[in-house]
């Protein structure tokens, strides 16, 4: 991203603060007009302007979210394929339980993922952004999602998610992203907040559930 006013663009449509952002980078989040996580993103500067790294199955939906607000505005939009990203495996992302593309894609959010994400990637002093009212109100109020983000284990993923579908309304709950490890599977996924115990865990039969954060 080029231009003169590329940074207070991105100011106003992403979650955290870029105006110190360092070469190191800060993580952010590319919300929907209601609140909803499309994508998080690794951001950087260069001496021409800002680098927005997002999963590659994302990058057209965050271009054209993006699009959607980038009007009248001294700065541009490319999009560009790098193979670098923050994990080399799948199985590096789930056992270090960090959402990616098939968690987004639940349309939840920022305080569904946990408090651990929500302090990693959203400011709330930094002044408005797009979608930023749901999410100030949940921290502000302290409300409770009703769908949490878990990294579970178990025998098979048939059975894990079982455990995440058995309480609970019809939503977002179940498996998502699985890697098959020594012991058996390893499982990110979603589960109702009323088939939790009050540690934020569960265990039913060889199935462990953790909630992140």
């Amino acid at each position: 991203m080029r231009g003169a006013e590329a940074e207070s663009f991105l100011q106003g449509q992403l979650s955290q603060d870029v105006r110190d952002v360092g070469p190191d980078g800060v993580w952010s989040l590319l919300l929907s007009p209601n609140s909803d996580v499309l994508a998080s993103c690794l951001v950087t500067r260069d001496e021409l302007g800002f680098i927005v790294t997002v999963p590659l199955s994302l990058a057209e939906v965050a271009l054209a979210r993006l699009k959607r607000f980038h009007l009248r505005t001294a700065c541009t939009l490319q999009l560009e394929n790098d193979a670098q990203g923050p994990f080399d495996t799948v199985g590096e992302q789930v056992r270090g339980a960090h959402p990616g593309p098939d968690e987004f894609a639940a349309q939840l959010s920022p305080q569904s993922f946990g408090a651990t994400f929500v302090a990693a990637t959203v400011s709330f002093t930094k002044g408005c952004f797009t979608g930023q009212e749901l999410v100030g109100r949940l921290d502000a109020r302290g409300s409770s999602v009703p769908w949490r983000f878990v990294r579970c284990h178990g025998s098979s993923i048939e059975a894990i998610n079982d455990v995440l579908t058995a309480k609970g309304p019809e939503g977002p709950r179940g498996v998502t992203t699985a890697v098959r490890d020594d012991d058996g599977v390893l499982a990110l996924g979603f589960i109702h907040r009323s088939a939790l115990s009050g540690e934020g865990s569960l265990k039913v039969g060889d199935v462990n559930v953790e909630t992140i954060g």
